[in-house]
């Protein structure tokens, strides 16, 4: 691994534990915008490369998330919100948030008895964090 993809990945790590150390998400990952690399996780929270283009082309084009949903480690998810910015998807209880931002798209999966919209937030003022950083 190059010295610059070392300290991607510990910068990443750091926001990931972050993400989970808050209590209201329980798994998180962060990708690089394309999807081609994972930068960092945190327990064992990691999306098979199909997964990772199908959030991509959501991105871009929400129609087959809105049409077929959105899956993660092997889950389907209801899209309940997908923009350009954000993808949100729900399974029962649980639900998974997805925000890109210039770099990367941090995921984040909330458990049951989380309220959704304190999940979206965390994930949302990372992701303009980020941004704010010219990630």
């Amino acid at each position: 691994m190059s010295l610059f993809a070392n300290i991607i990945f510990s910068f990443s790590l750091a926001y990931t534990d972050n993400l989970t150390a808050t209590g209201k998400l329980d798994k998180a990952a962060i990708y690089g915008s394309d999807g081609s690399a994972m930068w960092a996780s945190s327990n064992n929270f990691k999306l098979e490369p199909s997964e990772i283009q199908e959030l991509v082309g959501g991105f871009a084009n929400a129609s087959n998330l809105w049409a077929s949903g959105l899956h993660i480690q092997g889950q389907k998810y209801f899209c309940i919100r997908a923009d350009d910015r954000s993808i949100y998807g729900k399974h029962e209880a649980e639900g998974v948030l997805c925000v890109k931002t210039k770099q990367a798209i941090l995921i984040a999966h909330y458990p049951g008895g989380i309220q959704p919209g304190e999940a979206a937030k965390i994930v949302e003022q990372l992701a303009d964090y980020l941004i704010g950083q010219g990630y």
